[in-house]
């Protein structure tokens, strides 16, 4: 007390000292700012869209539809007409248009200013998601498996005319980016491999390893320094579930750090120098700070709640979108159990909520 007094009093009296400032924060402070509350049947849901400059986040609701949030009011604004099955919204703001991508193997089409849809569009079996490169103006569409491998279809944008298909060996295939110049990296659960396209010629130019990645399945890529993000989901008592960073050109894995099990979601931030990854079974978010290219440190892991796995992210406000409801794993029904021994495949009615995290600074 003494000593703290006397060190006071000298700074009081010492000419030209100042106070010293206080210490930064060495982590991001990232915590739960609200919680939107979803009337729901018990549905289960998928992907997560964010629409930073309206303020509407899309979220795949499965047999409820793709429902649309507004997160400045913080409410919901509706249903996208015949998107029953929805998995994931894909947004092409650029001609005011989005896409419900829905397990009936259709795809939605409606504007974003106005929400009003045009007649589905029937691709295949199942559409589990899509992929647009606005460089060459394409819209490159994950179908379910068949057989020996996986369909993707490429359609013109903004027509939505199917162009042509591409044929590729594997049966789990999932995220993809554009790097922006006419390339799409696309990732395959079941290989562990990073297939790189062009959409414009509708081949693949490359397939290469993920070292270091057991089940490949959520991507982002940091375009200038041509560095692709993967979350890996790992395998039991095998591999530990990791953050990968690919350099685009060679293919070699430049950085490797662990996160949580059941990742479905990644993605970078340039200015601010982040990576974010969500991971639904430990319930985490892992956020690594970029120090450069090919070096990366973990800021901080957040504790969400069991099975928020995939987000939307508002690079201005830098706030993070995530849903969830309660959940079981029902015994009598299939589990995944690829994703968790105990994944829920059951959910209460009424419990489904939109959550919003938001840093400190």
């Amino acid at each position: 007390m003494l000593n703290r007094t006397g060190m006071a009093l000298a700074v009081l009296i010492l000419p030209g000292v100042l106070a010293a400032a206080p210490a930064a924060l060495a982590y991001d402070g990232y915590h739960l700012q609200s919680v939107l509350n979803v009337p729901s049947k018990g549905g289960a849901w998928d992907y997560v869209t964010s629409d930073a400059p309206t303020g509407r986040v899309f979220v795949g609701h499965r047999k409820e539809g793709l429902q649309v949030f507004d997160m400045n009011t913080g409410k919901m604004v509706g249903t996208i007409d015949k998107s029953e099955g929805s998995n994931a919204a894909t947004l092409m703001p650029e001609f005011d248009l989005g896409v419900s991508n829905n397990d009936n193997g259709t795809l939605t089409p409606f504007k974003l200013s106005n929400l009003t849809i045009s007649t589905p569009i029937k691709l295949g079996e199942e559409v589990d998601t899509s992929h647009y490169d606005a460089f060459s103006k394409r819209l490159m569409v994950n179908l379910a498996a068949a057989g020996d491998g996986s369909e993707v279809v490429i359609l013109e944008v903004p027509s939505l005319k199917v162009l042509g298909k591409i044929k590729l060996p594997s049966t789990k295939l999932e995220g993809g980016v554009a790097d922006g110049k006419g390339t799409v990296y696309l990732v395959a659960r079941d290989r562990n491999t990073m297939f790189t396209i062009d959409p414009i010629a509708m081949k693949v130019t490359a397939e290469r390893k993920i070292e270091g990645c057991e089940q490949a399945n959520s991507v982002d890529m940091d375009t200038a320094n041509n560095r692709v993000f993967v979350g890996c989901r790992g395998k039991a008592n095998a591999v530990a579930p990791v953050l990968a960073v690919v350099d685009a050109a060679s293919g070699k894995t430049v950085f490797t750090g662990e996160i949580g099990r059941g990742n479905d979601g990644v993605v970078f931030d340039g200015a601010a120098k982040r990576v974010i990854t969500m991971n639904g079974v430990d319930a985490n978010m892992v956020v690594f700070e970029q120090i450069d290219a090919d070096h990366y440190k973990m800021v901080e892991a957040v504790g969400t709640r069991p099975g928020a796995r995939s987000f939307g992210y508002d690079p201005k406000t830098r706030k993070i979108y995530t849903a969830v409801a309660e959940g079981a794993a029902d015994a009598s029904k299939r589990i995944q159990t690829s994703v968790s021994p105990f994944y829920a495949n059951t959910f209460t009615p009424d419990t489904f909520v939109v959550l919003t995290y938001a840093p400190a600074r």
